[in-house]
């Protein structure tokens, strides 16, 4: 049985990012394409992770791949399918780097097995379809193993780690003894921020590249007020509309026509009315993501104070291969919502989304966070919390915990508002705080958009890997030096 599946990559042209980022800025990218072109002379750039779809990296590469793609490099994708044991020990490793137990198992001899039995296959299965003069770009702990199958062609071979704690503790440190041996053998690793690098790496091959969002997808293009109201109507969650009817539509990546029908599903006393103030979280079901402390913090510090509601959203758990714990999350978030009485259950809405067509998903995540008061993301651990750049984008206040790289997207009191991440009442006084007072609110969402503008488009993501990909084919320099972008802003 194959454990690697191909993903399909769109074609998407640069020049929709000359508006944003300037003249001068734009050409400078056109030319390193250019150069990137010759230098790869036709061969292939292959990426594998272990989801297409649900998530902040899958997204990113969606995009990133296809505005690759668009400007001539050939780009491939593969997805790494392993069986229920195997995501078992890497969702304990996933754990086990952001500090936290997971499962509570050890990664011994044993999680080894069953790691390397998967890694190493779809290491074999990959080197069969690489040529000589191809590049490889391994993304997160569910890859790590096959990068000493793939050394052995005598190809680059770059690992990208997207997750990441401040303070690591003996889990973190569990974990890179776990990973370390098979990360060493990789001619580049790159890490979302200088805090999460592993301990012993060596620091000429480490790379610090922050992730970033891709402005025209269905998650983040412009939406009428009308095209939120219709999506969000056609997905279940809101009953009227503030304004005249309009169509459920969106684009797709490819430009074409798009329309939410599938609906969402919610427990809730009602539907949202389009008078109703909202306060919202988009999250995977995960433990990491608090869903338990963003309920209790609004019930007991938003609710008494305010005449919003709370919207948390994650993705349908069926369609989340790689994360086993998904299902036992969200029945614990339904616990909580049944032991409230009526009055509260009336202010709660908790959604699972429709994940079949994932454009339709992102169109309408896109339509809630534009139809938020304030969006929320109070992570318990967070590598970099791609939805608090997402909402930035669309000018909304954020609430987020002083954790990981939201601290980088996030300027305190400026753009947004950071909280403790386990400090309910203080995550209450900044919600209650943004919406009694509607001018700051607008202020910071101003802000937000121009910071992240500045520092979070795919634009400087891919400026960087073509300056990485360009020393390691030629031998020149060190991949470090890629860390900062130059001639970008």
């Amino acid at each position: 049985m194959p454990l690697l599946d191909s993903v399909p990559i769109a074609a998407l042209p640069l020049e929709r990012f000359e508006p944003v980022i300037g003249g001068g800025a734009f050409h400078r990218l056109l030319e390193r394409f250019a150069r990137a072109r010759d230098l790869l002379g036709g061969h292939a750039m292959w990426h594998v992770n272990s989801t297409s779809r649900g998530g902040g990296v899958a997204e990113m590469l969606v995009s990133l791949l296809a505005y690759g793609r668009g400007a001539g490099i050939d780009e491939r994708w593969e997805v790494i399918e392993g069986n229920e044991a195997f995501f078992s020990v890497t969702k304990r490793i996933h754990n086990n780097l952001h500090g936290a137990a997971g499962d509570g198992l050890p990664l011994d001899d044993e999680a080894r097995e069953v790691y390397e039995s998967v890694t190493l296959a779809a290491g074999e299965e990959l080197a069969e379809r690489i040529v000589p003069g191809d590049i490889v770009l391994l993304h997160d702990p569910q890859t790590v193993g096959m990068i000493p199958v793939l050394k052995r062609l005598g190809v680059p071979v770059v690992w990208r780690c997207h997750v990441g704690i401040d303070a690591p503790s003996s889990h973190t440190r569990a974990a890179w003894a776990f990973l370390r041996g098979y990360v060493r053998q990789a001619d580049a690793y790159i890490f979302s921020r200088r805090q999460y690098v592993w301990e012993d790496l060596d620091p000429d091959r480490t790379v610090l590249i922050a992730p970033a969002i891709d402005i025209f997808s269905p998650k983040n293009q412009v939406l009428s007020d009308g095209q939120v109201d219709g999506i969000l109507s056609a997905a279940g969650l809101q009953e009227g509309s503030r304004t005249f009817a309009v169509e459920p539509s969106f684009l797709r990546m490819d430009t074409s026509p798009g329309r939410v029908e599938r609906r969402a599903e919610a427990d809730e006393r009602r539907r949202l009315r389009p008078d109703d103030v909202v306060v919202l979280q988009i999250s995977r079901w995960d433990r990491l993501k608090d869903p338990i402390g963003v309920i209790d913090g609004f019930v007991r510090h938003i609710l008494p104070r305010s005449e919003a509601h709370l919207l948390y959203a994650g993705p349908s758990v069926d369609a989340i291969s790689d994360d086993p714990e998904g299902k036992e999350v969200l029945e614990e978030a339904r616990g909580r919502f049944a032991a409230f009485p009526g009055e509260v259950q009336e202010r709660l809405h908790l959604v699972t989304l429709p994940m079949v067509d994932v454009e339709e998903n992102a169109a309408i995540v896109n339509a809630l966070q534009r139809r938020a008061q304030v969006v929320v993301q109070k992570s318990i651990a967070e590598g970099f919390g791609l939805t608090v750049a997402e909402a930035m984008w669309k000018e909304r206040p954020v609430v987020a915990s002083r954790i990981g790289g939201i601290q980088d997207q996030i300027e305190d009191g400026r753009s947004g508002k950071l909280v403790g991440a386990q400090d309910l009442a203080a995550y209450g006084r900044a919600v209650v705080d943004l919406l009694t007072e509607p001018a700051l609110a607008a202020q910071m969402g101003a802000r937000a958009r121009f910071r992240v503008r500045d520092a979070f488009l795919g634009t400087r993501s891919l400026l960087q890997y073509i300056a990485l990909f360009e020393r390691l084919v030629l031998g020149q320099g060190h991949p470090a030096e890629v860390s900062v972008p130059s001639g970008y802003v």
